[in-house]
């Protein structure tokens, strides 16, 4: 982006995004100021990614990470931006337990979940319907409370998809992986949201900032990485790199028209099972 005049006006972007390895890395060039971003001056938040989904039903937030359940919801608000993208392409949330067991075992079961707005547990929903019953938990607390017997079962995000074994727990389903068998295609958990009133002009301008940021930390992958890894939770160097990869990717940079095909068919889904409430038109910047 060219170089501003001092006399123009500046920009605030609020950002939210997750504590986690993926989003960090796609923000480090943002966070760190690797880029020039002309006008706009960033901000960032770091939350959870239901405290995140919550804020944006209230349109806190300039730029935030949304999850596609939560993203049914804000399209008042909120454009999806092409770019940024945390898409599970074979793989993605999990479900935990003490014993191993089918997905016909969880019937029944109480299972601690990362939230009613994450796309985890629209695909829960999407697999099980109304046979189990749940409660929220904060996500890096959700192993722990399955471990201790609290929970019958856990469901779980981020990285705990890569450590959950060492808390001697079992792989139930990966929902990804039945996602990808119901209809061949990735699973869309998240991406980011754009403010609409901000105008077409900032939201095209700051969504490409963001896509400099992703493809800054893909060219830069070391020195991101290093950054990433404070938000690692108990991941060494070739975990967190391992877990950034699955998330940040091609399908980072644009979602794609097979991406954008697995959002519409996602949220179509939720609509037909009534787990969101209107039919959503999808919009991409």
């Amino acid at each position: 982006m060219p170089e501003l005049p001092a006399t123009e006006t500046k920009v605030m972007i609020h950002v939210g995004h997750s504590p986690d390895p993926d989003d960090a890395f796609m923000f480090h060039a943002l966070a760190n100021n690797k880029i020039d971003t002309g006008r706009y001056v960033f901000t960032h938040t770091l939350q959870d990614i239901e405290t995140l989904n919550r804020r944006a039903l209230r349109g806190e937030l300039e730029l935030t990470a949304v999850s596609l359940h939560g993203y049914a919801y804000i399209t008042d608000k909120y454009a999806l931006c092409a770019c940024g993208a945390s898409m599970g392409d074979n793989y993605g949330p999990m479900v935990v337990a003490r014993q191993s067991g089918g997905v016909a075992s969880l019937r029944g079961l109480h299972i601690a979940v990362p939230g009613t707005l994450t796309t985890a547990f629209l695909a829960l929903k999407l697999l099980l319907g109304e046979t189990f019953t749940y409660e929220v938990r904060p996500f890096d607390e959700i192993l722990d409370v399955v471990e201790s017997g609290e929970f019958d079962a856990g469901l779980v995000i981020h990285e705990g998809q890569l450590t959950y074994a060492t808390q001697g727990l079992h792989l139930i389903v990966d929902l990804g992986q039945w996602w990808q068998t119901e209809t061949g295609l990735p699973l869309p958990l998240g991406g980011n949201a754009i403010r609409k009133d901000l105008g077409p002009q900032a939201m095209r301008e700051v969504t490409d900032l963001l896509k400099h940021s992703i493809q800054y930390g893909l060219d830069h992958r070391a020195e991101a990485l290093s950054h990433a890894l404070q938000y690692g939770r108990n991941l060494d160097r070739s975990q967190a790199d391992r877990f950034v990869g699955m998330y940040v990717n091609d399908w980072t940079l644009d979602f794609g028209p097979r991406g954008r095909e697995a959002v519409t068919t996602l949220l179509r889904r939720a609509y037909a099972a009534r787990i969101i409430p209107n039919p959503v038109d999808v919009e991409f910047v």
